[in-house]
């Protein structure tokens, strides 16, 4: 993900987690950290913009910062490949993973888990603006 990304990664932010969403200058802040975050973006065909995530990684643990795939492209295994991506550079700077998904969304926490999470925790109103609650999950390798 570059800053030229962003126009569309603001578009599916909307489409997908108003009114929880990420600022532009949220997302301008993260990719100036290069040291510790590593963003994608997914393209299609025509080099449209189609899902994006984003990790933070620390030497002691990394965390699934973001992750989307647009409504009509779901179900294409484009978030699985993205996360999948995500996962491969966190294994590369620590053995832990951790992220926040809303509780109430257990199709998404069904595919945190088949990708090794489990869940450890919540996190009572985490999205201000909704005032929903969060499921903090896990997954760890063993080196």
């Amino acid at each position: 993900m570059t800053r030229d990304d962003l126009d569309a990664v603001m578009r599916l932010e909307e489409e997908l987690f108003a009114p929880d969403t990420w600022t532009r200058s949220m997302y301008r802040e993260e990719l100036g950290m290069r040291d510790t975050r590593h963003y994608l973006v997914a393209v299609d065909d025509a080099d449209a913009v189609v899902g994006y995530a984003g990790l933070i990684a620390y030497p002691e643990e990394a965390h699934v910062a973001t992750i989307g795939v647009s409504g009509a492209r779901q179900g294409e295994g484009i978030g699985g490949t993205l996360l999948d991506a995500l996962l491969a550079e966190a294994d590369r700077r620590t053995p832990v993973v951790l992220l926040e998904v809303r509780a109430d969304d257990e199709p998404t926490q069904a595919f945190y888990r088949r990708r090794g999470f489990v869940e450890i925790g919540r996190r009572p109103n985490y999205y201000p603006l909704s005032g929903a609650d969060a499921v903090v999950m896990r997954r760890e390798v063993l080196r």
